[in-house]
């Protein structure tokens, strides 16, 4: 329970609970509790989604597997992170990837009677629930949006401009390992380091492991136009 209690504390969907409000929160909720190993599928792609997942101990990854057997991780979830969220009340509740506990982790599994029980209850929490809808449409957003530009350079510029639009500063530490961000950028690992480097040799940034600095934030935004 202790663990749950600190995970919901930092959760998106129980933000500004207060910890007597979560004890609270999770009386009225009929919630399970599932324990996961290192490498253990917690869902697979195409299984039917009827519960939201918040993860309260450990990692996992959301990963898509295509027919060779090449495996690419979409995103990880770490400690207070959710998944299934805006499956299960959509039209087509089935999971879009495969979902794999990345070490021993601990998921809370919330049914989505419950959610749709809990929301009179306490309105905060709908409010919440729909501030994370509303951020997940503008993340897909946004995604398009790279998806648009064209050249490697540009797509690299997006994503470095989007980090820095949320951590307002010019040094930006990433949380994706090097092939990760390629696989979020959907392009190659050896064109995504090859093109770093040329901007770097440009002067618009400076880069060691996953700390990037904005050097020249005006061509960086004009590679956009």
């Amino acid at each position: 329970m202790e663990n749950a209690i600190n995970a919901l504390e930092k959760c998106v969907l129980t933000k500004n609970f207060s910890k007597e409000s979560i004890e609270d929160f999770l009386k009225n909720i009929n919630y399970t509790l599932s324990s996961y190993s290192k490498g253990e599928i917690i869902a697979v792609e195409e299984w039917n989604c009827s519960k939201i997942g918040i993860v309260i101990k450990g990692n996992v990854e959301v990963q898509k597997i295509f027919a060779s057997g090449k495996t690419i991780t979409i995103s990880r979830l770490e400690e207070s992170d959710i998944f299934g969220e805006v499956i299960i009340f959509s039209n087509r509740s089935t999971y879009p990837a495969t979902i794999v506990s990345s070490n021993e982790s601990i998921i809370m599994f919330i049914s989505k009677e419950d959610i749709l029980n809990i929301f009179p209850l306490f309105p905060a929490f709908l409010n919440n629930f729909m501030t994370l809808l509303s951020d997940k449409i503008l993340m897909l957003n946004r995604k398009l949006k790279n998806i648009s530009y064209e050249t490697i350079r540009q797509k690299i510029a997006f994503y470095i401009l989007e980090e820095y639009a949320q951590k307002k500063n010019l040094k930006i530490h990433l949380s994706y390992t090097r092939k990760e961000m390629a696989e979020l950028l959907g392009i190659p690992r050896p064109s995504l380091s090859r093109e770093l480097i040329n901007m770097k040799r440009d002067n618009i940034i400076d880069f060691h492991r996953n700390n990037i600095v904005i050097k020249d934030l005006e061509t960086l935004r004009n590679l956009l136009f």
